[in-house]
């Protein structure tokens, strides 16, 4: 019988922490989750229309959502800080009244905060927007893996293991291929792993893409 469950949640309290940071009744418990969800799409999109260049990176590897009773402060760990802001002197006033417009909350101010990351191609999400890059120009699935781990080795990593599913290379039956580098310790909860799972749409249906990173302690 196989038991899976997410990296990130078996590891709470131990290597990994929330990203968000609030509190409320249990009867409004859903709306707060939706409303983090609403406001991750919403700065996720803004990013993606305001690129320049359409076929690079959003380069966010992930958000922080702490609230507060009136305000809401969102902090970007961004890779690639230059394409929020390239060629807009206001880009993130921008985003910000942007967000805030979506989000339709009269009574708590929205604050967004960027957070530049020292090694972006450390992070599973910026990794797997990497991969899909290159899947969406028909670069083949094998170097595009290889690719991707040969930019983690610039990155203090001890191993990497992605993992790509569905109908690759337009094959008609699906199929699982995978590539490990270093050692990558699932089972130890006190091992850091990082870990993303990524959708991609192909000409050929829905691609997969999963990427676990085991870091080195801080």
């Amino acid at each position: 019988m196989g038991q899976k469950i997410n990296p990130l949640g078996f590891r709470l309290g131990t290597t990994q922490k929330h990203h968000s940071f609030w509190f409320a009744q249990p009867k409004n418990f859903s709306v707060g989750l939706q409303e983090d969800e609403k406001i991750r799409n919403s700065i996720k999109n803004n990013i993606q229309k305001n690129r320049k260049i359409t076929s690079s990176l959003e380069g966010v590897a992930h958000i922080e959502i702490q609230k507060r009773i009136d305000l809401i402060q969102v902090i970007i760990y961004i890779g690639f800080p230059n394409l929020l802001i390239e060629g807009r002197t206001r880009g993130i006033e921008e985003l910000q009244i942007n967000v805030q417009k979506e989000l339709n909350s009269l009574n708590r101010k929205l604050n967004i905060t960027i957070t530049r990351l020292e090694n972006p191609y450390g992070q599973p999400n910026i990794l797997a927007e990497y991969i899909a890059l290159q899947l969406k120009n028909r670069v083949s699935f094998r170097k595009a893996m290889k690719k991707a781990i040969e930019l983690t080795e610039q990155t203090d990593t001890k191993g990497i293991q992605i993992q790509i599913a569905g109908r690759i290379d337009g094959k008609e039956i699906a199929r699982v291929e995978w590539i490990r580098e270093g050692r990558v310790p699932l089972q130890t909860i006190r091992a850091k792993i990082d870990y993303c799972s990524h959708p991609i749409r192909t000409i050929y249906g829905l691609l997969g893409i999963k990427i676990w990173i085991f870091l080195k302690k801080d």
